[in-house]
């Protein structure tokens, strides 16, 4: 398998597993601790803060491919299966189109914003 293909398949499947957990997120029948890890896993995905900043070398990548799997890991294996199998049928239908949640964009940035301003007046001040 060459490194194209990889990436490509590798897209394919984060944007398939996103769209799942979006669908699992808004469903009615999701426990309350898959609809927690599930939000913190979509928003850690789709922010453009990470935790470790990617111009550390090595650290910097690693928190992606470390951290966010274990929470769409940990949050797909509290989600019933019948449940998972239904909103990954839904994703697929219906795929989530990201370009159009400009409130959840907003909603992380004022997460975020919130964090930085703690820990400034926590540190600092």
């Amino acid at each position: 398998m060459n490194i194209k293909h990889f990436f490509k398949s590798l897209a394919s499947w984060a944007k398939q597993t996103i769209g799942t957990l979006y669908y699992v997120s808004k469903h009615p029948e999701t426990p309350w601790l898959a609809k927690l890890l599930t939000g913190i896993a979509l928003a850690y995905a789709l922010s453009p803060i990470d935790l470790i900043p990617d111009f550390i070398p090595l650290l910097g990548y690693l928190d992606d491919f470390i951290i966010l799997p274990l929470l769409v890991g940990l949050a797909i294996k509290l989600v019933p299966k019948e449940l998972l199998s239904v909103c990954a049928a839904e994703a697929e239908a219906h795929p989530v189109s990201l370009k159009k949640q400009w409130g959840v964009a907003l909603v992380i940035l004022c997460i975020w914003l919130l964090v930085i301003w703690c820990l400034v007046r926590r540190f600092w001040l």
